[in-house]
């Protein structure tokens, strides 16, 4: 059976906007790339996948989407503060590519139909992209685990931080497990993606990567226990396994997780607090209260900010804190409203997963993979569209109007 060209296409632009968001600032690659290079490569996939969704979307047909509608108000605040060039012309730049990535959302919209599709589209993109580290890490380990971030793991080939890399194998080992259990994909599949992905996860030493792996697939299989026999014997499983690793390897997870650092640096958040109290004792002007500076490069005083909260403030201020709390909770408080599902479980493992890892990283409020993984949520908690009854014999079908084939999503 030969699979539709649209749903390869709409693979494709989801591709494309992961490249978009995989960043330009990392780690030294194996062959330097320039940063304008790598700039003009992600800028060019969001230009590429708006212009494929626009292609395979020309009639402009959307369905309504109480998330993307928050977004949308969040861009236009994002205008709004930078117009007065406080973060300069790149905060003008910065504007019109979140315009881009939230149009080219809009126009996949065609396409949420509450179904497993755009999980499996994460998956494959997001494993395409572990795989460019493991292979640096196998061309180059040198390279791949440097001395300047202390043996952790980062992109050879492309550069990509271990906070990055933790990331995406959290996610994708998450949405893995989900799909095992909900017997969506076998276990040869899953342990292809799910083994290597623990194994580079372990090599990053990302702490919140995998505390919202642990607490997110807690919370998402919680949801099923109810309904999945296979779920309350995975869970029973994992809580037992949690405890004998407890018990056992304690001195070696507390290593692992202290990264040799003191318990100083581990309670200032590895310097991480220190920038937030100065953020937060700057003096602000009532506009910059209201509207922030504008979309900068997510840091303060040149350093950098990694809160989603602190960060938003700061360029979106409390209009853009409330619209991206406001986005959040309408995503989870429609999770807990829907009946127990495997599509379910998926939404609140990415919700849980972007709430825990919001304190310690920043993108919520700017395109990147948080979004992203908050969109695939959306897509999940999505209310199929009906199918139109047939006619009855010997009458001729009309054609329904444009508008009243959609239908209102979250």
């Amino acid at each position: 059976m030969r699979a539709d060209p649209a749903a390869r296409i709409v693979g494709t632009v989801w591709g494309l906007l992961v490249l978009n968001t995989l960043g330009s600032a990392g780690a030294k690659t194996i062959v330097p790339l320039p940063r304008s290079l790598i700039q003009m490569v992600t800028m060019g996939a969001l230009v590429a996948a708006f212009a494929l969704a626009l292609a395979l979307n020309l009639r402009l047909r959307v369905r309504a989407s109480a998330f993307l509608l928050l977004l949308t108000l969040l861009l236009a605040a994002s205008v709004i503060s930078s117009v007065h060039l406080e973060s300069g012309f790149g905060a003008l730049f910065r504007c019109a590519r979140l315009a881009l990535f939230v149009g080219t959302l809009w126009l996949l919209t065609r396409w949420w139909d509450g179904g497993l599709a755009f999980v499996r589209h994460h998956i494959r993109m997001y494993f395409a992209v572990l795989g460019s580290v493991a292979a640096g890490l196998v061309v180059s380990p040198g390279a791949a685990l440097p001395d300047l971030y202390g043996g952790r793991l980062v992109g050879a080939l492309w550069p990509l931080t271990p906070p990055q890399i933790g990331q995406y194998a959290a996610v994708i080992t998450g949405l893995t497990v989900l799909l095992l259990l909900g017997r969506r994909t076998d276990r040869t599949s899953a342990a292809v993606v799910i083994v290597p992905s623990l194994v580079l996860l372990a090599l990053t030493h990302t702490r919140t990567a995998t505390l919202g792996l642990l607490i997110g697939l807690a919370l998402a299989i919680g949801s099923l226990l109810l309904t999945s026999a296979a779920a309350r014997r995975f869970f029973t499983w994992a809580v037992l396994c949690v405890l004998v690793a407890g018990v056992g390897f304690a001195s070696a997870l507390q290593a692992w997780f202290l990264r040799g650092q003191s318990k100083e640096n581990f309670s200032n958040l590895t310097g991480r607090a220190k920038v937030w109290d100065a953020l937060l004792a700057a003096p602000r002007s009532t506009p910059e209260k209201l509207f922030g500076v504008g979309l900068g490069d997510k840091s303060f005083g040149g350093l950098p900010i990694d809160n989603s909260w602190l960060a938003v403030y700061n360029e979106q201020g409390l209009i853009g804190v409330t619209l991206v709390a406001a986005a959040v909770v309408v995503l989870g408080a429609v999770a807990l409203l829907r009946p127990p599902s495997l599509q379910r479980a998926c939404a609140i493992f990415l919700i849980s997963y972007c709430a825990i890892a919001s304190y310690t990283e920043a993108g919520l409020g700017d395109a990147s993979p948080y979004l992203l993984h908050l969109t695939v949520a959306a897509s999940l908690l999505a209310t199929p569209v009906p199918a139109p009854p047939g006619p009855a014999p010997g009458v001729r079908r009309r054609r329904a109007p444009s508008w009243a084939r959609t239908s209102e999503v979250v």
